[in-house]
C-alpha cells in the first residue's frame, strides 16, 4: 500500500503558523510582484476569492472580507517543508518527496487495514504537533489511486483527515465521485478526447478496456488506467523529473534598457540551472521570453520567445547565462517597457549518461562542473547568490518582484529569527 501525504492549502498554513490569531480567518498567498493569488483557505474560497484571481482586481473582496494577504516566500516554504518530510521519515523509512507540500510513502511492512488507518492518524497528528501544518492522508494500492483517497480526506471531515481504499467496493466507489479532469496524469487534451466520448467521472475511464486505451493514447495514459484499476505501474522519480523547468517574474517597476533586463534573465537562468543540478539533470536548450505590460495600451508592445540549443546537454551555470543574454539580445527592442521576462530551459534528462559531441565548445568540461558543485556548497553554506554572476547587482535593481505583505525568513536567517514576547 502507498500513501500520498498532503499538506492542507499549504503556503496559508505556513503563514498561519508564525502569526497567531488566524483560525478561521481567510487568507491568501500572492505570486511574485503580489500580483496574483496562488493559495488561499477555505474562508477565503468562501468570499468568492479563486486562486489566479489578480489582487487589483479583488480589492473590493479582500477589504470586506478582512482577507490576510501575504506574499509568497518560498524560502520560508521550503524550510517548513523540510522539517515536515522530517517527520514523516522518523515514522515511515520509505519517504519520497513528489513536491513541496506532497510526499509518497511506502507502507508495506507497516500493516493493513484499519490498522494501518490508526498508524496514519498517528503520523498526521505528530506532524501536526511538531510543526503546526495540518495534512492529510490518503491509503490505496496504487499511488494514482492514493492521491486521489488524500483529496477524499480533505474535502470529507469524517475521514479525520486520513482515507483508505483497500477494497473493490471503495475503489469503485471512489471512482465514481471522482471528476475524470482532477485525475493525476490526465492533462487537458487527453481530457478533452475523453470528454468527447462522454466521460465525466474516473469510473468512465476506468471502464474502458485496456485495448481501447493503448490505442487511442501513449503509454502514460495506458498506465493511469492500469493504476485506477489498481495495478502500480508508476515510478513517480521518472514522473518527477521535469521536462522542463521555467523561472519568471513580473517586474516590480517595469524597465526599458537592456542591463537590468539581462540582469534579470542572468538571474533566472542561475535559479534554472541550480534546479537541474540538484535533480542530477541537464538541458538540451535555454528560451528566453519577454513581455510588455498588456494592459498599457499607452505604450508600445513586445512580446517575444526564442531559442538556443546546446551542442552538448548541461547544467553549467555559466552556459547557461552567455546563451540565455545571447537570446535576450536578439529579442530587445530599445524603447519597449517591460513588465515580464523568463527562462525555460527543456530537453531535459539525466545528467548521466550523457550524449557528448567530438566539437564541445566547452573544454575541461568535468573542472567546470566541479566548480559549479562548490558553488552550490557555498550558497548552501552561507545563503542564496552568495556567489553569483558578474552582471547580478543584488537586490536593489527595479526589476526586483514588489513583496509589500512577505514575512520574514523566520527558520532559515539568524536576522529574522522570531522574537516571543512574554
Amino acid at each position: 500500500m502507498y500513501a500520498l501525504v498532503d499538506c492542507n492549502s499549504f503556503f496559508c498554513s505556513v503563514e498561519k503558523v508564525f502569526h497567531p490569531g488566524l483560525e478561521g480567518v481567510p487568507v491568501c498567498v500572492l505570486s511574485s510582484g503580489d500580483g496574483c493569488i496562488v493559495a488561499l483557505t477555505p474562508e477565503a474560497k468562501a468570499l468568492g476569492l479563486r486562486r489566479g484571481d489578480p489582487l487589483f482586481r479583488v480589492q473590493h473582496i479582500v477589504r470586506a472580507g478582512g482577507v490576510r494577504v501575504f506574499s509568497g516566500n518560498m524560502v520560508l516554504y521550503a524550510a517548513m517543508s523540510r522539517r515536515v518530510m522530517q517527520v514523516l521519515r522518523r515514522h515511515i523509512g520509505a519517504v519520497e518527496t513528489y513536491s513541496i507540500d506532497e510526499s509518497f510513502c511506502d507502507l508495506r511492512g507497516l500493516g493493513s487495514g484499519e490498522a494501518l488507518v490508526h498508524f496514519m492518524h498517528r503520523v498526521v497528528d505528530d506532524v501536526k504537533r511538531c510543526t503546526d501544518i495540518p495534512v492529510s492522508a490518503g491509503i490505496a494500492p496504487t499511488k494514482t489511486l492514493a492521491k486521489m483517497a488524500s483529496k477524499f480526506a480533505k474535502q470529507y471531515k469524517g475521514y479525520r483527515s486520513v482515507c483508505l481504499i483497500d477494497s473493490e467496493e471503495k475503489r469503485l466507489r471512489a471512482l465514481s465521485l471522482f471528476p475524470l479532469d482532477d485525475v493525476w496524469g490526465i492533462g487537458p487534451r487527453t481530457y478533452a478526447a475523453l470528454r468527447a466520448g462522454g466521460m465525466d467521472t474516473a469510473l468512465d475511464f476506468a471502464r474502458q478496456s485496456g485495448r481501447w486505451v493503448r490505442s487511442r493514447f501513449a503509454l502514460p495514459v495506458y498506465r493511469t488506467w492500469l493504476e485506477l484499476q489498481g495495478h502500480p505501474c508508476i515510478d513517480t522519480s521518472e514522473v518527477a523529473r521535469r521536462g522542463q523547468i521555467c523561472r519568471s517574474r513580473s517586474f516590480g517597476q517595469m524597465v526599458n534598457d537592456v542591463e537590468h533586463l539581462s540582469e534579470a534573465v542572468a538571474r533566472f537562468a542561475t535559479g534554472c540551472a541550480c534546479s537541474l543540478r540538484s535533480e542530477g539533470s541537464v538541458a538540451g536548450s535555454v528560451t528566453v521570453f519577454v513581455s510588455s505590460n498588456v494592459y498599457r495600451t499607452d505604450l508600445a508592445q513586445h512580446q517575444q520567445a526564442d531559442t538556443a540549443t546546446f551542442q552538448v546537454p548541461t547544467a553549467d551555470t555559466l552556459e547557461i547565462v552567455r546563451a540565455a543574454l545571447s537570446v535576450l539580445r536578439r529579442m530587445y527592442r530599445p524603447g519597449v517597457w517591460y513588465k515580464k521576462a523568463g527562462v525555460i530551459l527543456s530537453q531535459v534528462q539525466a545528467a548521466n549518461p550523457c550524449q557528448l559531441n567530438l566539437f564541445d565548445p566547452i573544454s575541461r568540461r568535468p573542472q567546470r562542473m566541479a566548480l559549479m558543485r562548490t558553488i552550490d556548497a557555498l550558497n548552501g553554506r552561507f545563503g542564496l547568490a552568495s556567489v553569483h554572476t558578474a552582471i547580478d547587482m543584488g537586490k536593489d535593481s527595479p526589476w526586483h518582484a514588489r513583496c509589500d505583505y512577505r514575512s520574514p525568513n523566520y527558520l532559515t536567517d539568524l536576522n529574522d529569527i522570531l522574537r516571543v514576547r512574554i
